[in-house]
């Protein structure tokens, strides 16, 4: 399926292939507003377009009674799919199936794939999800080349002792131990352990495993694997809202990196690491109990400073070989090891660099994604892009500094990714409460690392003003349902599936369109759909 989006704007011109890997696009003008009981169609840049690979109402290939479709579990009152003002046996607590939220995407060029159906050749091109929010987590692989039957396989459900399957969030590839990676910031219903890392195989089904012995538990959701076989985890724990700054909430996130004894078996442990910025000779750190020192601190304000640069170390806090291979709280132990909090980071990516790769490392903040927060821009409320330099991705010191600043027109930072080197695309995730506040739906922007943006003449490029589905605006107006309300943007990849060390994000310059490069995005809630960015023809 394919739909053309055409409309009125400045025009420019794209290309891509070239040396630098360019591609120069049109600002969409404006957001998408929040009308209520209207739909509206997602508008891209016009040099772009979209094909839908997988919506929420496909029957997954290999379904379990409990996880049936793509993206809504069978926990309803009525068949999955079908929002209802009320039922026969209870008028006043209706339920439809729950909208799941697949989430970050990996692409993934593979050979010998399998499925439900042994019958069945599965393709080579695949999209690997899993699943948040719901009753319970899942992993599925969008079968890129497969037909509508064997579109969407379920991978696994549950866990190899038979548990539910935890709430999952962030994905990537491990080409050192050939497995994926998925991490889940917060307990299924049936309360599962919060918080985890998983690997899983590629297999079908897919043999799921538990890290939290090693990595231990904590709001996982970004996560990128370095040259030398670290993963670098950005954790988003909302801290809670201040006494006084009753519309703010304190900084209590953390950004990670773990250094696994045996690169391919990270299973036998290693060292958890968390990010310390110093800022006029000491650390940034969490304050116990004091919420409304924390939102609006000096620290908090210089590190939400265009131009500030602030020296950093990675500490350690766990090491299997000191504390053993018991499962433990990764945040309580960064605060007790004086890292420093961040305002809801979500997400890190490394800039692809073929001279120096892996030396700059970029994560989004999301921030109060409230328009009433008394930490405003200048105490990062509404969150913002850092960047992290280092001379190489086994070193201990570096550099963080701020590369975009959020306000209340441009917030809720979440997925992020690398169009190329000196494009960087960021997706809000900002929720309804901004939404309404705002009057404006989420946006997609492209950012060029190498700009100052404290110059007002310099702004991001809106590539992308999602709209929103019937399903998720009957959702946004409707209490009592197990919905999400408006759609939200996750999962921005940009990759050409190699799934060799060579291929790790952040090694290449990606060449968009061409050369085996695609670009993918899932529009979460409402029908959940999950698109392919296309150059338009």
């Amino acid at each position: 399926m394919k739909f053309q989006l055409n409309y009125v704007c400045l025009a420019l011109t794209v290309f891509a292939g070239s040396a630098n890997a360019v591609v120069t696009l049109t600002n969409v003008p404006a957001a998408n507003t929040k009308t209520a009981g209207i739909a509206a169609p997602n508008t891209l840049s016009p040099e772009l377009d979209m094909r839908l690979q997988a919506t929420g109402s496909m029957k997954l290939d290999g379904a379990t009674a409990n996880t049936p479709y793509y993206g809504y579990t069978s926990n309803g009152t009525t068949a999955a799919m079908v929002p209802v003002l009320g039922s026969v046996t209870t008028p006043a607590t209706p339920k439809e199936a729950f909208k799941t939220e697949p989430d970050k995407n990996t692409y993934l060029v593979l050979s010998g794939q399998t499925g439900a159906d042994s019958a069945y050749n599965y393709g080579t091109h695949f999209l690997f999800q899993g699943h948040e929010v719901g009753d319970h987590g899942y992993i599925t692989r969008i079968n890129l080349d497969a037909d509508g039957a064997h579109r969407v396989t379920l991978m696994a459900d549950t866990l190899p002792d038979g548990a539910i399957m935890p709430l999952l969030d962030g994905s990537t590839w491990n080409p050192f131990t050939q497995k994926l990676m998925f991490t889940g910031e917060e307990a299924a219903t049936s309360g599962a352990n919060e918080g985890v890392v998983l690997e899983a195989s590629t297999s079908y089904p897919s043999t799921v495993t538990k890290l939290d012995t090693v990595i231990g538990h904590a709001g996982w959701e970004g996560i990128q694997l370095a040259s030398d076989g670290s993963l670098w985890l950005v954790a988003d724990q909302g801290g809670v809202n201040g006494t006084v700054n009753t519309k703010a909430r304190q900084p209590n996130s953390f950004i990670y990196r773990f250094v696994p004894k045996d690169t391919t078996n990270l299973s036998l442990g290693g060292k958890l690491q968390a990010l310390q910025v110093v800022n006029n000779g000491n650390a940034i750190v969490f304050h116990t109990g004091l919420a409304d020192l924390d939102i609006l601190s000096q620290d908090m304000k210089d590190l939400h400073t265009y131009g500030k640069k602030f020296q950093t170390s990675w500490v350690t806090i766990h090491d299997t070989d000191v504390d053993g291979f018991v499962a433990f709280d990764a945040n309580a132990a960064a605060k007790t090891a004086s890292a420093t909090p961040f305002k809801r980071p979500e997400n890190g990516v490394f800039r692809p660099n073929p001279n120096r790769p892996f030396t700059e490392f970029y994560f989004t903040e999301t921030g109060d994604t409230n328009n009433l927060t008394q930490a405003g821009s200048d105490h990062g409320g509404f969150g913002g892009i850092f960047k992290l330099s280092q001379t190489s991705p086994s070193v201990d010191k570096g550099m963080l500094s701020m590369v975009y600043l959020g306000d209340a027109a441009h917030s809720g930072f979440d997925n992020i990714s690398f169009l190329n080197a000196s494009q960087l695309l960021i997706v809000e995730d900002a929720g309804d409460t901004l939404h309404t506040q705002r009057n404006a739906l989420d946006s997609g922007y492209v950012l060029n690392p190498a700009l100052d943006y404290s110059n007002p003449s310099n702004t991001p490029v809106r590539f992308l003003a999602e709209g929103r589905d019937a399903s998720a605006t009957l959702d946004s107006a409707t209490s009592g349902l197990q919905q999400n309300g408006d759609n939200e943007i996750t999962g921005i990849h940009v990759s050409n599936g190699d799934p060799s060390i060579a291929g790790l994000l952040g090694t290449a310059n990606p060449t968009p369109f061409v050369n085996g490069w695609r670009v993918f995005w899932t529009q979460q809630h409402g029908d959940n759909n999950t698109w392919e960015i296309v150059r338009k023809r």
